[in-house]
């Protein structure tokens, strides 16, 4: 009897739970062993689900932080110290563009990667000479994505071959014609808010600018892009927000 009683009780002993200082203490190692720290800058929470469950599947990134506007992600940069920033293009309050300039005249060694679903033919090369590192769209499978970030973090340039042929082509003095890669950054951003159908008082609204800036924007648009009225300027917008081209 005295045996069973000790058996008993022995059992009782190896079923005690391990104390929750203990768990957090194994996971701040776990977390300590991913050696890379990655901040997620996205204004869909699905989209960075998504990304944080494939990057958690990477034994050395970690997301440390993410981050939904250019305000969040400023201050996220300044408490999470991430070794790098994943932005996208659509950001609410302001364009992912602005935010990579804002984070490269702030903090220019941190590396940047874009991820996002914009056309890269127009938008890859601007991020670039913003700042970033790299792009990369959104569907490109997770491998690609991954090795995209592991190129960026090695300290390269991440580019499709397409984005690379096109680059080499302008180098080689190839005339551009009358495309959207014509545009400046902000006239490309007034042309694609031309698009989703706001006025010009609401785009100066948005982009913080003056009326009178936003109306020389949309002079020099429809120039670079041979449209002889504000009606042909807002016809091609919508067919290119649309991915349907220009």
């Amino acid at each position: 009897m005295i045996r069973d009683s000790t058996n008993q009780e022995a059992k009782k002993t190896d079923a005690v739970p391990v104390p929750c200082s203990v768990m957090t203490t194994k996971l701040s190692r776990a977390k300590a062993s991913r050696s890379v720290r990655i901040l997620l800058v996205d204004d869909h929470p699905v989209v960075r689900e998504g990304l944080a469950e494939m990057l958690s599947r990477q034994p050395r990134y970690y997301v440390c932080g993410e981050a939904e506007d250019r305000a969040q992600a400023l201050t996220a940069i300044e408490t999470d110290k991430p070794d790098l920033v994943i932005v996208d293009l659509a950001l609410k309050g302001q364009p992912g563009i602005e935010l990579v300039k804002d984070i490269r005249a702030r903090h220019p060694e941190l590396r940047m990667l874009v991820l996002s679903m914009h056309d890269e033919l127009v938008h890859a090369e601007r991020v670039v000479r913003a700042g970033a590192s790299g792009y990369i769209a959104k569907q490109e499978a997770a491998t690609r994505i991954v090795s995209a970030i592991q190129h960026v973090l090695n300290g390269g340039i991440y580019l499709s071959d397409r984005v690379t042929a096109q680059i080499t082509a302008k180098v080689a003095g190839r005339p551009l014609g009358a495309t959207v890669e014509r545009l400046a950054d902000r006239e490309l951003q007034v042309f694609e808010l031309i698009g989703e159908g706001l006025s010009t008082q609401q785009i100066a609204e948005r982009l913080h600018l003056g009326v009178g800036t936003v109306e020389t924007y949309r002079a020099r648009i429809k120039e670079k892009l041979l449209l002889e009225d504000a009606h042909e300027l807002l016809q091609s917008a919508i067919h290119w927000n649309r991915g349907q081209g220009f």
